[in-house]
């Protein structure tokens, strides 16, 4: 007997791992990032099953139950592992035994009843003005590096975006006439985020002077020496350099740009919900780790306005 999809219904769980992992590529569109993580998360989980000391007998991707799930987060939790990894690591668990069952290779979701561990809610790191400003006049525009590597801050911070995004942006998503770039956010939605006069100038003659001397291999936007597209890690890196070369002292990532674009947003009046639209945010709770930014905003504005205050 074989599923929808042809599996057959005696499939190993280990088996049909790799199925699952196309599954989210090709059908759910995840980021292969995303994908990556996942399938390093349920590799974590076959492992653990092989140790399991109470079934010597059941190898890698034997049926799990509930209390072997249990076992397992407990196990991670003896090893610290951050709540944010548990928290991923459920939802991989989660979205692999969800699809076995669907494929008849599984009865139950044995993690179903599991609640994801609470999370904290760290506020977001965010650069003021002035050492934004600092850090993106580093990069000299007199060379193919330097001018690349503004755009590359410039964007960060004049559209919001994710490093993820950046990277895979292409010449033809960019419309600078009407000062506009299509951006691939998470599950591949696609946005359009408006962008400023500068950066339309910058972007502009990047295109047409300097993009070219890389002898790009595709469409990428941005390229490295031999033309192909540039990497996550690269982009950090670059970053991290660039601040240290602006007296920036501060613990500083591609996603601190982010995180200054929606608190300056907010600092100068923007709605909340409007930033959530720039920012790609599916659900405006995720949007909400910046209330902070319009608390103290509206606290200023009542202080400075409320007739009680001036007496």
């Amino acid at each position: 007997m074989t599923s929808s999809s042809g599996v057959p219904s005696n499939t190993c769980l280990a088996d049909l791992a790799p199925i699952w992992r196309d599954h989210l590529l090709a059908e759910l569109a995840l980021s292969p990032h995303t994908v990556e993580s996942y399938w390093l998360d349920i590799r974590n989980f076959f492992s653990f099953q092989s140790r399991l000391a109470e079934r010597p007998t059941q190898g890698e991707g034997h049926e799990p139950d509930a209390q072997e799930i249990f076992l397992y987060m407990a196990w991670l939790r003896a090893q610290r592992v951050a709540a944010s990894t548990l928290a991923r690591r459920l939802s991989a668990l989660r979205s692999f035994f969800a699809f076995a069952v669907e494929e008849k290779a599984l009865q139950n979701n044995p993690v179903a009843l599991h609640e994801n561990p609470r999370l904290p809610r760290y506020l977001p790191e965010a650069l003021n003005r002035e050492e934004m400003r600092s850090l993106l006049a580093v990069p000299k525009l007199d060379n193919k590096n330097g001018y690349r590597d503004r755009c590359i801050l410039e964007l960060l911070y004049a559209a919001g975006l994710r490093v993820s995004e950046l990277s895979q942006l292409t010449v033809d998503g960019l419309d600078l006439q009407r000062g506009l770039v299509r951006v691939f956010g998470k599950g591949a939605k696609e946005r359009l985020a408006p962008l400023h006069g500068l950066m339309r100038q910058l972007l502009d003659t990047y295109c047409k002077q300097w993009r070219p001397l890389f002898n790009p291999l595709g469409k990428q936007l941005f390229v490295n020496h031999s033309g192909r597209e540039l990497t996550r890690q690269y982009i950090w890196k670059m970053v991290k350099k660039y601040a240290l070369l602006s007296g920036v002292r501060c613990a500083i990532s591609p996603h601190t740009f982010r995180h200054s674009f929606a608190t300056h947003l907010l600092e100068g009046g923007a709605d909340l919900r409007v930033v959530q639209m720039l920012l790609g945010h599916a659900d405006i709770s995720a949007t909400e780790i910046y209330t902070h930014v319009q608390t103290e905003r509206l606290r200023a504005l009542h202080h400075q306005f409320h007739p009680r205050n001036r007496m």
